[in-house]
């Protein structure tokens, strides 16, 4: 079977355990896939030193790129040593474009299912975006935003909880889809083996009445939810041209909270965006403790080319990182916190590995004896600040 490496979001996730079996099918059994991320220019670097180590170590091993990145600038990785394809994210899923000599590089990223093949299941029901925020490049990468039908969501779903006992809907502005609550809702009515439904990003701006209501009144959609936040001041998320303000975010915190007390949040936040101030940071640093974000995604401002953020004037990058330190800190703070108050509770915790898993709220959790797949109940009996400690109940 083909071997992936994969970058960025968990839709790529999801999408490369789709691609080893194209791959494997169209004759590249021994082939590496390399899913490359537009999000960072660390992402891309890592992509490159990835590919450049594999060809010293594995030389004549085929080596397939897509992605993002690759889709961007399929020509910068088509020049790579050992590359034998660059292939679009508008083929990436298309079986005729694994078995044709040349794939075409496209802008639409495809719609369609990718699931995980590890114990969580993942259904990309949404792709592509049709936002402008100022630092992103990923419109580029992925296309308009497009939506999965209902009855396609819930086929796939269907045949996912035959081997999953949790599915995460995924896709590039998740929250954009036109009919999101109701899909949920499908899901779980027509799944009803289904244990767990989880949400991956979501966009603070869209999420309306009917979302709220669909979270209150689903036991089985897991109380965990992920912001694409990414700053905490006005003045910068006005910059970034995000639709969301500080103090809706901290009404989002408090609504998740009054509906499901035990909600778990996090967010992905943006340190040393182009013309933040010491002040800038220390409202997002208060944000973090004002809305008890425990699951924080830090990333220093990256600079894309041809995003309005770029032409912008820019922080030092050893001053972006300082501050992207100090955020992590902050979150490491909540996690703490967030875990010491679930000491004593049960937690339903899907093992991931013999061990190892994630609680409904996706805090880590360590379990001895516990068997990787297994859905169970466990006691917690205390945590480290990264994770918890329980034995079975």
């Amino acid at each position: 079977m083909a071997e992936t490496i994969t970058f960025g979001c968990r839709l790529n996730l999801a999408e490369s355990e789709t691609m080893r079996g194209l791959a494997a099918r169209a004759g590249y059994a021994d082939a590496l896939i390399v899913n490359t991320c537009a999000v960072t220019g660390e992402a891309e670097s890592q992509a490159r030193q990835a590919i450049r180590r594999a060809a010293r170590e594995n030389p004549g091993r085929p080596i397939l790129v897509t992605g993002c990145a690759a889709q961007i600038a399929p020509e910068r990785w088509a020049d790579l040593p050992g590359v034998t394809r660059v292939i679009g994210n508008g083929a990436k899923l298309d079986p005729a474009a694994w078995a044709a000599p040349v794939a075409a590089i496209e802008r639409a990223a495809p719609m369609g299912i990718a699931a995980g093949g590890g114990t969580r299941g993942f259904l990309a029901v949404q792709q592509g975006c049709d936002h402008a925020c100022t630092f992103c490049i990923i419109p580029q990468g992925r296309g308009p935003a497009r939506a999965l039908s209902i009855a396609e969501a819930v086929a796939a779903a269907r045949d996912l909880a035959t081997r999953h006992a949790e599915i995460v809907l995924t896709g590039v502005d998740l929250a954009s889809h036109p009919a999101l609550p109701a899909l949920i809702r499908a899901i779980l009515r027509e799944v009803p083996e289904l244990p767990r439904l989880r949400l991956s990003s979501l966009d603070p701006a869209a999420l309306g009445e009917d979302f709220w209501r669909v979270f209150a009144e689903e036991a089985r959609l897991m109380p965990h939810l992920h912001l694409s936040a990414q700053h905490g001041h006005d003045l910068i998320l006005k910059r970034m041209k995000r639709r969301h303000s500080r103090a809706d975010l901290l009404r989002l915190s408090a609504r998740a909270r009054a509906l499901r007390p035990d909600a778990a949040l996090g967010a992905d936040l943006i340190a040393g965006f182009p013309t933040e101030t010491e002040e800038h940071l220390a409202a997002m640093l208060e944000l973090v403790a004002e809305a008890q974000l425990a699951f924080l995604h830090v990333f220093p401002y990256s600079a894309r080319a041809g995003t309005p953020a770029a032409r912008m004037p820019q922080i030092p990058m050893d001053v972006r990182r300082e501050r992207a330190a100090r955020l992590r800190a902050a979150g490491e703070a909540e996690r703490a916190r967030f875990l010491a108050g679930r000491v004593g509770q049960v937690e339903h915790s899907l093992m991931e590995a013999d061990g190892m898993g994630h609680t409904e709220h996706f805090a880590p959790i360590r379990v001895v004896g516990a068997a990787r797949g297994s859905l169970i109940r466990a006691r917690v009996t205390g945590q480290d600040g990264r994770m918890l400690l329980a034995e079975a109940a």
